[in-house]
Parts: structure tokens; C-alpha cells; sequence
């Protein structure tokens, strides 16, 4: 089956998704380990940085080219550690809070939901998405966006503008004013994804569960983005 005849169905979270679910969200989220280290080690500061480690190294050890590749690489090798556990940490911190027990987080509150897109591929039923909703309230109630997630099986068939439309029209049914979300700087094809459905750019910040010297490491930022529906 081609990515363009999948037959995509949303439909809402059933207990029996959970391991489907799990295993999207953590193959989709920690797919962007290498990229964010890609990013972080291209920086002029990080440039920078590995220069000065090699050379110095290099010239203090008494011209000691294998203690200079072994302290180039250590540096190397934290700036890696950083990006993955800003990722892998950020799963695992998710698994243990929110979607630790779905059904109860999100389905329980008329004003939370919890989605999955799914297809039949090769005869079985398979997660291909997934994407959650949970009503706030500040001034005004409002609808904060989770997990959104669509599978590298199924990337440029839309699915992500569906699931948005999806958690949007939700938003809508409550008599929500806005929809907000987070997302990271390096996931660049959902930062263009969220222009693209009319979210505009609130705050560039780095406020996150990571340690802040691990998020100056990885060299990201965190985007706040807000739709106004009503």
C-alpha cells in the first residue's frame, strides 16, 4: 500500500492503543536526536568551542594529537548526551505524567480528548498518529495542544493538517477562545506546519523540564504559538 491510497481513520484513544501509541510517540520524538545534534555542533559557538578544545589541547600537551582528538571528543560526545536526553528525557518524562494512564488524563474531562490516526496496513489496524487536546483556563478557557505525532510511514499525506483540524474542531465544540502549543526550534517541519494552519509566534524561550546548561548545550529554543478561534 502507497502512502497516497492509505485510508486514514481519526478516532478516539482506546486503552487498547496504549503500547501502538507509546511506541509512535517515542520512535517520532526521539527521531530528532541526530538532527538537533547536527544543528547544535553547526553553531559558530560550538565551532568555536571545538577549535579552542583541539588547539589548545593540542598545543599544551606538548603537541599530543591523540589526547587532543580524546578531549575534542569528549566535548563532542556531551554535546550528543545533550541532545539525547533533551528528547528521550522529554519521553519518558511524558510516559510517566500524561500518558501514563490516557484514558483517565484525557477522556475522563469532557474538556480533554485524546486522539489516534490509524490505517490498515497489510491487513492489521496501525497507529499512525496521534494527537491530544487539554482545555485551560487563565481570563478565558483555551485548548493547549499535546502530542502531536505523525509516523514517518505516513509523512506528506496530510495527516498532520487532519489531526490539527481535528483538536481545532474539538476546540471549537467546548467554546474555546484559542488553541495554544509548544513545540522545539528544531522540529522545523511542525514549526512550518503550525504557520502554515494560521498559528502565530507568542515567545522564544527555554523554559523547560531539561537542566538549563543542557538546553544552552543543544543550542534550542522552545517556541510558544497561539491561534485565535473565536
Amino acid at each position: 500500500m502507497t502512502k497516497s491510497n492509505m485510508h486514514i481513520v481519526i478516532r478516539r484513544y482506546q486503552p487498547s492503543d496504549r503500547e501502538a501509541v507509546e511506541t509512535v510517540f517515542r520512535e517520532a520524538i526521539e527521531e530528532h536526536i541526530n538532527p538537533a545534534f547536527m544543528y547544535a555542533m553547526t553553531r559558530p559557538l560550538h565551532i568555536t568551542i571545538s577549535l579552542f578544545i583541539y588547539v589548545s589541547v593540542y598545543m599544551l600537551s606538548t603537541y599530543s594529537l591523540v589526547l587532543a582528538l580524546m578531549c575534542g571528543g569528549s566535548w563532542i560526545g556531551l554535546v550528543y548526551f545533550c541532545c539525547y536526553e533533551f528528547y528521550a528525557g522529554y519521553v519518558r518524562s511524558r510516559l510517566n505524567t500524561d500518558m501514563k494512564d490516557i484514558s483517565a488524563y484525557y477522556l475522563e474531562n469532557p474538556d480533554n480528548c485524546f486522539w489516534v490516526a490509524e490505517a490498515e496496513i497489510e491487513g492489521r489496524p496501525q497507529v499512525l498518529g496521534m494527537v491530544a487536546v487539554e482545555g485551560k483556563k487563565e481570563s478565558e478557557k483555551y485548548g493547549e495542544l499535546y502530542r502531536m505525532i505523525v509516523s514517518s510511514a505516513c509523512r506528506r499525506t496530510g495527516l498532520g493538517v487532519r489531526l490539527a483540524q481535528t483538536a481545532e474542531d474539538f476546540c471549537r465544540e467546548r467554546g474555546f477562545s484559542k488553541i495554544m502549543l509548544s513545540t522545539s526550534s528544531t522540529q522545523k517541519a511542525a514549526v512550518a506546519l503550525y504557520f502554515k494552519l494560521g498559528f502565530k509566534l507568542l515567545r522564544v524561550h527555554t523554559q523547560t523540564e531539561s537542566m538549563q546548561w543542557m538546553i544552552w548545550m543543544t543550542r534550542a529554543t522552545i517556541l510558544t504559538m497561539e491561534k485565535k478561534i473565536f
